[in-house]
């Protein structure tokens, strides 16, 4: 039996809304990149749709969401919708910042079970995507 090739891991990591601050998702990005992802940072202040399109045209597995304003359940809800409308509900959404025990119970019923908040480990963080990003074949 021949061995099914993979590719490594795409992971889109994102700013979204009009938070600007984004030296966090850089060190996130670092550490997804360290650990052999493949990885996409989209820069600052972009929309839900902005982001669902570029995850669609970058083919990824999973996108992650740093949110460090008390938006973090409306504004991960409409990311969920924009990536649903197009059809895209294999992708893994994790979402880190400022999230506490109540938003974390309100972003699982969108179905988003990565949910990191301050104090969380990078190597934690590394581990989740890793389990839980579906594969895909080369």
């Amino acid at each position: 039996m021949t061995p099914v090739a993979t590719r490594r891991l795409r992971v889109v990591v994102a700013k979204v809304g009009l938070d600007g601050h984004d030296r966090g998702v850089k060190v996130i990005a670092r550490a997804f990149r360290d650990a052999g992802m493949e990885v996409v940072y989209t820069g600052l202040r972009r929309s839900p749709d902005e982001l669902a399109e570029i995850v669609l045209q970058e083919d990824a597995d999973a996108i992650g969401l740093s949110i460090l304003s008390g938006a973090v359940v409306p504004l991960s809800r409409r990311v969920v919708e924009a990536l649903q409308a197009r059809g895209l509900d294999d992708v893994l959404v994790v979402v880190g910042g400022i999230v506490g025990e109540r938003e974390v119970a309100k972003l699982r019923e969108l179905g988003i079970e990565g949910a990191f908040g301050p104090g969380t480990s990078l190597a934690e963080i590394v581990s989740f995507m890793e389990a839980n990003a579906p594969g895909r074949e080369a």
